[in-house]
């Protein structure tokens, strides 16, 4: 029986609202020593920061981290993934978008994170683990690290 998303995906992740600011959104990283804090409105995904966002679209630019606000600087057309996906089809998202970890919804809410880690501490091929980290960190990637080209993408992974 092939693993799904929602066997190793973390449950109810802690999420910020896109009027915080990017001061909210380091202390939340920092608090639970996290990478990237998805954004929701009403309980829809309304968009993810990751640490690098902070860095290049705040930081870089000498901007006050506490008047910055999380919609200013968010990834707003977000690839994400359902519950029910196989863990090989979110490994190769990660891939083939060079993320590391996927917002995971149901009927546009917010339903979980699943990680390039969470990957690997579950039964994933280590060689195809490894190939997607090396895919995934390849340099000369300016992308934010939820953005990638406009593709389709299985019946299960959704943009929005």
């Amino acid at each position: 029986m092939a693993l799904l998303v929602r066997h190793v995906m973390t449950e109810e992740p802690k999420a910020a609202r896109p009027d915080m600011t990017a001061a909210d959104a380091a202390g939340l990283m920092r608090t639970f020593d996290v990478g990237a804090i998805p954004l929701v409105e009403d309980d829809r995904l309304v968009g993810l920061v990751t640490d690098r966002d902070l860095v290049v679209r705040a930081l870089a630019h000498r901007a006050d981290p506490a008047q910055v606000r999380l919609g200013e600087i968010a990834t707003t057309a977000t690839v994400t993934i359902s519950p029910d996906a196989q863990l090989s089809e979110a490994r190769d998202l990660m891939a083939e978008r060079r993320v590391r970890r996927l917002p995971v919804t149901k009927d546009g809410r917010l339903v979980g994170m699943v990680s390039l880690g969470d990957i690997a501490l579950a039964d994933a091929s280590p060689r195809a683990v490894g190939e997607t980290l090396r895919v995934v960190s390849e340099s000369g990637s300016t992308r934010s690290l939820n953005e990638g080209p406009d593709r389709g993408t299985p019946d299960r992974v959704r943009e929005g």
